[in-house]
């Protein structure tokens, strides 16, 4: 267990604690949870380390000052989500609930969280290292925009006043980070840690470094904005990326390259840990849902190399795939099989993109220097091998587990990595597994993403054309009909995307291939940092080609937009 209060720590008999936590999540030991990933991999080698979950920031600040101050540092993210998202709804209404906090309740982490809970520690403890991370941190380790305040904002390192950020998978930089710390390592070592970023005063005076338009040059031209995303984008999607240097004030920001992908066995470490896959006792009779919806999940990889315009995957977790191996995998499905209340039925054996495991370049040396963002967008890759032979073979594995009785995937699927709308299926293994799928691991039904009808949109989108979700649906009712079955074919839909106008909703709404299909999934576009559809709602211009580009602001038109999916022809 992990101490959450100073009678825990008391409990324990610890008279110092190494590293202490501050989440704006409720503390959950799953691996699905940032803050017990981190903690679980430290502790593996002798770290002590407490937890503060959703302290109050609102009063005398007495959850910050409880358990003093660290041997080595504070640690501080904003939970599984970015604060505002987590927050507000894409028309700016605050949400009334909150899935990562006990019953729900609303209000119990700030706006800005990284910032509010880093700003406090570094006053009340000015001589001791603040280390932010997660989702709200590393999304923001850029010049980024901000929707809810509509405007440009620096590195989060400004605001926050924060000594390191750790971006992205943070369990080897981390304890890298953690050891460096430890043996009282200069900083200036410090600084060529893998994954960190930090803010330096004066000029860099790297000169292998790929340098950016400055934040007031960013203030001032939209066109610098769009330029330094398209580089920034590029990079995150290289296996041997640039040190980035992005100016802003009298100083810099810079992002050191990341650790190389996880190898399977680096990938088995990070998961073969003494997870509880409980709440933390300090919860008990309380609810919370986040945790419901995963509990019974099992992650089997990570990293997407989709690409899509809207999604900031690649720019946390990286484009190449990084698999655990079949037997870690199958020895976590055996241990949910003692989990209280565990029936048998695995929830989600998936990940970003559930049928990416175990696909990679046929030829590991043109993916060393692939500059692409996608694999799958334009088109996919010639050198992608889209093979479902292993993921299958991992199923069956799975299901081959005493005690197991489903499997399902309830994470999404890319069904162009086994289709083609021309051809139809790629290989000899697409077939099976899209009809296993169906048949044997889908809960009643099968939700997948075409995101829209009409190309022009879906081009912004980085999505591929809507005739292949077609060709999807007509195998799907062939598997169905052949079965006797009556799985359910569940579309998502986005509405408002940059390039997308009333008259490209009104299509969508009225489309034949949609007749017969339940039509509840659709979201509201919403910006969110770091992504090329965020930079296309704030400049008018895609930072791919420099092309201008429609954008819908208007809020009531926004809503227009998104009453045309309810209504019928």
């Amino acid at each position: 267990m992990f101490p959450t209060s100073v009678k825990e720590v008391e409990a324990l008999g610890w008279d110092y604690i190494d590293i202490i936590f501050f989440t704006g999540d409720a503390f959950v030991d799953h691996p699905s949870f940032g803050t017990a990933c981190i903690s679980r991999y430290l502790q593996k080698f002798g770290y002590r380390i407490a937890v503060v979950p959703q302290p109050n920031w609102r009063d005398d600040l007495r959850d910050f000052r409880k358990l003093g101050r660290p041997r080595l540092y504070f640690a501080v993210n904003s939970g599984a989500m970015d604060s505002m998202v987590n927050h507000y709804t894409a028309s700016k209404r605050l949400r009334h609930d909150d899935a990562y906090t006990p019953d729900g309740r609303a209000g119990q982490r700030p706006d800005y969280a990284v910032t509010v809970y880093s700003n406090i520690l570094k006053k009340l403890y000015p001589d001791v290292p603040v280390v932010i991370g997660g989702i709200e941190a590393s999304l923001r380790r850029v010049t980024h925009y901000d929707y809810w305040q509509d405007r440009l904002m620096p590195s989060i390192l400004v605001a926050s006043k924060a000594d390191w950020l750790c971006y992205g998978m943070g369990e080897r930089p981390m304890l890298e980070l953690t050891r460096a710390i430890e043996a009282g390592r200069n900083a200036s070592d410090i600084r060529r840690i893998p994954q960190l970023a930090f803010l330096m005063s004066g000029k860099s005076r790297l000169r292998d470094a790929l340098f950016l338009h400055s934040f007031e040059e960013c203030l001032r031209s939209k066109e610098a904005f769009a330029r330094n995303f398209h580089e920034i984008e590029t990079h995150a999607n290289m296996m041997h990326p640039q040190t980035i240097i992005e100016p802003v004030g009298d100083g810099y920001v810079q992002i050191n390259p990341p650790y190389p992908p996880a190898s399977e066995q680096e990938m088995d470490s990070f998961w073969d840990l003494p997870f509880t896959k409980l709440p933390h006792p300090r919860y008990k009779g309380k609810r919370i849902p986040a945790y419901d919806m995963i509990k019974y999940s099992i992650n089997t990889h990570r990293g997407c190399f989709g690409g899509c315009n809207f999604c900031t995957i690649a720019a946390h977790q990286g484009k190449f795939i990084q698999n655990r191996s079949e037997a870690s995998i199958v020895k976590e499905a055996k241990a949910l099989c003692s989990l209280p209340g565990f029936a048998g039925n695995i929830s989600d054996l998936g990940a970003p993109t559930a049928n990416m495991y175990g696909m990679k370049g046929k030829d590991p040396a043109l993916c060393d220097v692939c500059r692409r963002k996608s694999c799958l967008f334009p088109s996919p890759c010639r050198n992608l091998d889209r093979s479902h032979k292993r993921v299958r073979e991992l199923y069956h594995k799975v299901l081959g587990v005493k005690g197991i009785r489903h499997a399902y995937i309830g994470s999404g699927i890319r069904y162009d990595l086994f289709l083609d709308e021309k051809t139809g299926f790629v290989d000899e293994s697409s077939y099976p597994y899209f009809r296993e799928l169906v048949l044997e691991h889908t809960s009643g039904r099968l939700k997948v993403a075409p995101e829209h009808t009409e190309d022009k949109v879906l081009r912004y989108m980085a999505k591929p054309s809507f005739r292949l979700f077609e060709r999807l649906r007509r195998e799907f009712d062939k598997v169905n009909r052949e079965a006797g079955t009556h799985v359910g074919l569940v579309p998502y839909f986005i509405s408002s995307h940059p390039g997308c106008t009333m008259h490209d909703m009104e299509n969508l709404a009225h489309h034949p291939a949609l007749k017969g299909i339940w039509m509840d999934q659709v979201q509201d576009f919403t910006p969110t940092p770091m992504t090329t559809s965020s930079v296309m709602f704030y400049t008018g211009i895609d930072p791919r080609t420099m092309e201008p580009v429609f954008v819908e602001r208007d809020p009531e038109r926004k809503k227009m937009q998104k009453s045309f999916f309810f209504k019928k022809k």
